[in-house]
């Protein structure tokens, strides 16, 4: 199968291109290179006669065009996005010119190559748009997101993500166009950019910083191994139900304060001579409109695709800071580019 991957320089798409290489799949990765993004995230695969990359916006619908009829893709899997909540709201217009206009002029361009022959010809075709739990808004102590929770977002990022999700819902059913749509709880893993919050308490930690968490670090939040979501990724790319959308979740819970500590504990043993890394935890004031809970409800990805998450929230933990400690080559690079790790959604609003 040949994928379409956009974003696939990011921290997500990356892990989807990895993988679907690896999987047998012939795979043209389209990325803007914005700040997030790193062709070194793939280097593993570039050599491969199976991979293609092509530098493009997804707001540029010429490319877009000239793109699709070049590679002859047998689905897209849209992973570019804006996706940090903190900056968000420090600067949402960023957020829905990317996630809702993008995505927008993606649909239009991919319903263009769909239905200029490759429809009518009966040839295979899906778009698979890849979102966020954050759609659905908050949770109290108890339940769990399912595919039909309603949606109530609740920062500028997961409007924009709600936004996209029923664009691309309207376009499957005004137009026809062969759609899927799979919802993810918090990634973490290798090549994760170090703005949020697991890299961000590994290089703190690693470098003696005080390591900040928003008000008491009750919020909770389901950690989704990126590998695992990668694999979850491609089931639904290849096997999803037209028209149907899939929850895929880790089965692991953690309040963010005892994850922190966590890690602070793996980093004890991994760099005694600095422990306690707990000593560094510094509580600081919450970001505005921050959701006190997520949890996925993963049953239907199980039960109708035979996924189920494989790394558990320890081994996948030990996994990330491992690679961290062991890839200080790739993030010095992020830092050297005057990306600073520092915190962000600081605006408050007006009144």
């Amino acid at each position: 199968m040949k994928l379409l991957v956009t974003g696939g320089a990011g921290f997500i798409g990356s892990a989807v291109v990895r993988q679907a290489i690896a999987d047998g799949h012939e795979v043209v990765n389209l990325d803007a290179l914005t700040y997030a993004a790193s062709l070194s995230n793939v280097a593993s695969v570039a050599e491969s006669p199976a991979y293609r990359f092509e530098k493009a916006d997804i707001r540029d619908r010429a490319a877009l065009d000239r793109i699709l009829a070049a590679h002859q893709p047998d689905a897209v899997m849209h992973l570019a996005a804006e996706s940090h909540v903190d900056r968000s709201i420090d600067g949402p217009a960023a957020f829905v010119d990317t996630n809702v206009v993008g995505t927008y002029t993606l649909l239009e361009a991919a319903r263009a190559y769909w239905g200029g022959g490759r429809g009518k010809e009966g040839r295979p075709f899906r778009f698979h748009h890849i979102s966020t739990d954050e759609v659905f808004g908050t949770l109290g102590a108890t339940g769990a997101f399912t595919e039909t929770t309603p949606y109530a977002p609740n920062s500028p990022y997961s409007a924009s993500k709600a936004s996209s999700d029923h664009l691309v819902r309207a376009w499957g059913e005004t137009y026809g166009l062969p759609v899927v749509i799979s919802n993810c709880s918090n990634n973490y893993g290798p090549f994760h950019f170090p703005e949020k919050l697991i890299p961000v308490v590994i290089l703190n930690a690693l470098a003696g910083r005080e390591i900040p968490i928003y008000g008491a670090g009750e919020n909770v939040r389901d950690w989704l191994y990126v590998e695992d979501h990668a694999r979850a990724l491609l089931t639904v790319a290849t096997r999803g139900a037209i028209g149907e959308s899939y929850n895929i979740g880790g089965a692991a819970e953690a309040r963010n304060i005892d994850l922190v500590r966590r890690i602070c504990a793996i980093m004890d043993a991994l760099r005694p001579a600095a422990a306690p890394h707990d000593r560094l935890i510094r509580f600081v004031a919450d970001r505005p409109g921050h959701d006190f809970r997520y949890a996925i409800d993963a049953s239907k990805i199980g039960a109708e695709l035979g996924w189920t998450p494989s790394v558990t929230l320890e081994e996948g933990l030990a996994r990330t800071v491992a690679w961290y400690l062991d890839n200080e080559a790739w993030w010095r690079e992020i830092q050297a580019r005057g990306h600073a790790m520092e915190r962000r959604g600081l605006s408050q609003a007006a009144g």
